[in-house]
């Protein structure tokens, strides 16, 4: 075997997903903790250490405690090499995770013990379901008071619609919680609160064995055999493929807070996790052991405050990736080179001179990338996939400040560039408006650009219902339809044409009025 194909077989690239608050960053910290990539968890919170969780860096995240960007990390562990892709949790920034998940090869669902499965993770599951994404369950929180573990079980198929099958098994929980038995090793692993220890386990084949009750006692010896008798009744077999097809999810059962549960979830992880697999693109299926390709799916501006640099996030498809050589840019057509090529760890990041299928380096971005742009050794090759959806909530954006017109509009145009929301030019008043999914959008918007880039603005209320892009094969019905509803026709940041719908009976009219004309609710048609 060659050393690509080597290189790209020890690639594992994955995301945590999950609601806010189950736990998902506390996860990506613990698994950083493994691979020896950080070694103090960012859970000390003593007086004299001020930290935060490695992931979240934006000043904003560490004010709100919640995860506003997708940080990308990269490490070794066990002869693998690792790419954690966190991604925020809170459904005003779904867009950024959904374009995550078009950019990895597996996922880990992180399901707090007692909340459940909550309405954010199902929609994030619709799309690994889109795309046959295999899929990882962790049940987080074990110590603290939740559902029986049968019946989180059966609400997972339910509300997941995918087939689950237990891998460990809790021993009680809440304050009682004493540990979980490794279906998967054959293993007890015995409990001990602690954020910085590792519990110990114990090789345990047989459950029978009466060496067990020493252990954990005779009630819990007796239920564990009971539950593990009417697991192996009730679920079938684990079986590798139908992980990897995205039709069965392993589930672990831990708390990532005490690093207890997490290794576990690791060790299994990597031996059963796919490695790249093949990328659609519109022209072929790209293979990992081609030629380089790759696309954007992330693009970030100011990852260091000092200076005024917009990141593109690139994810490799295919092949090696070498600093300082030709690249194809599709969309432009002409060849680049990049001599500043970085990897992740959190916003740490050091120059790379290569990279493989599956790993995902950072790219000085002059203005030269889009979400979506492909770059190539030489092929014509475009990626697809990456969409931006129909924004639900809109403001006018005003200056506030007139001397920094200049500087306001930098800042909008990289962050509309990084994807954070929308920019739609009126053509009927010239002004700006700012399509968002959630509330949340418009304060991180405000912040970053007073934080940023010295601007201030202030926001204007406008009643609209929702943006559609509009298209048709007659030019005159286009027209038409433009004149008739000038006032409600913008533009977007490509140029495009869009309606500005300010109720659902206007759209509906429209649509029923204008027959030649197509409204599509997501960029990408």
């Amino acid at each position: 075997m060659s050393e690509l194909t080597d290189e790209i077989r020890r690639r594992r690239t994955f995301a945590i997903v999950s609601h806010p608050d189950a736990g998902k960053t506390t996860l990506t910290e613990k698994l950083l903790l493994f691979g020896g990539a950080i070694h103090v968890a960012g859970a000390v919170k003593s007086n004299k250490i001020k930290k935060t969780a490695t992931s979240d860096w934006m000043e904003i995240e560490k004010q709100r405690g919640i995860s506003v960007a997708t940080s990308v990390m990269g490490f070794e562990y066990d002869g693998y090499k690792i790419n954690i892709l966190d991604t925020p949790g809170h459904r005003d920034f779904a867009e950024d995770t959904y374009r995550t998940l078009t950019a990895v090869d597996s996922v880990i669902i992180v399901v707090d013990t007692a909340k459940g499965v909550e309405a954010q993770t199902r929609k994030l599951m619709e799309v690994c379901r889109m795309r046959k994404t295999p899929v990882m369950i962790f049940v987080n929180k074990m110590d603290r008071e939740g559902k029986d573990p049968f019946d989180l079980l059966d609400e997972l198929e339910q509300e997941l619609q995918i087939s689950v099958r237990p891998l460990s098994w809790p021993i009680d929980r809440g304050v009682k919680f004493k540990g979980v038995y490794n279906i998967y090793e054959k293993k007890l692993d015995l409990y001990t609160p602690s954020k910085q220890k590792i519990t110990e386990s114990i090789a345990f084949k047989d459950v029978s064995n009466p060496e067990l009750e020493k252990y954990i006692g005779t009630d819990l010896a007796g239920q564990l055999r009971a539950d593990l008798e009417l697991i192996e009744g009730v679920y079938p077999e684990f079986d590798v493929n139908t992980y990897l097809k995205g039709d069965a999810a392993p589930v672990f059962f831990g708390s990532a807070l005490n690093n207890f549960g997490v290794k576990e979830l690791l060790d299994c992880f990597v031996h059963i996790a796919p490695s790249p697999r093949p990328v659609t693109a519109e022209e072929r299926e790209v293979n990992p052991e081609d030629a380089f390709a790759g696309f954007i799916f992330k693009i970030h501006a100011n990852m260091d405050p000092n200076h005024r640099s917009c990141i593109a996030f690139l994810k490799i498809c295919s092949g090696k990736f070498e600093r300082n050589t030709n690249y194809k840019h599709v969309r432009f057509n002409k060849m680049m080179k990049f001599s500043s090529t970085t990897a992740f760890m959190a916003q740490k990041k050091e120059t790379v001179d290569e990279a493989f299928a599956g790993d995902i380096v950072g790219l000085p971005d002059t203005g030269n990338f889009k979400i979506g742009d492909t770059l190539t050794s030489g092929e014509e090759l475009h990626f697809k996939g990456l969409p931006s959806f129909s924004p639900e909530m809109f403001k006018y954006i005003e200056n506030a400040d007139p001397m920094k017109a200049k500087q306001l509009n930098k800042g909008i145009d990289q962050l509309m560039d990084e994807g954070v929301a929308q920019l739609f030019i009126n053509q009927y008043n010239g002004r700006k408006i700012i399509g968002t999914v959630g509330q949340l959008q418009f304060e991180v918007i405000q912040y970053r650009l007073l934080h940023e880039y010295g601007a201030q603005c202030k926001w204007e209320p406008i009643g609209l219902y929702k943006a559609c892009w509009i298209e048709s094969d007659s030019p005159e019905a286009l027209d038409n339809f433009k004149k008739r509803k000038y006032q409600y026709i913008a533009k977007d940041k490509q140029d495009r044409d869009v309606f500005l719908a300010d109720s659902n009976y206007v759209l509906q009219m429209a649509q029923q009025d204008f027959p030649d004309i197509r409204f599509h609710f997501s960029s990408e048609f």
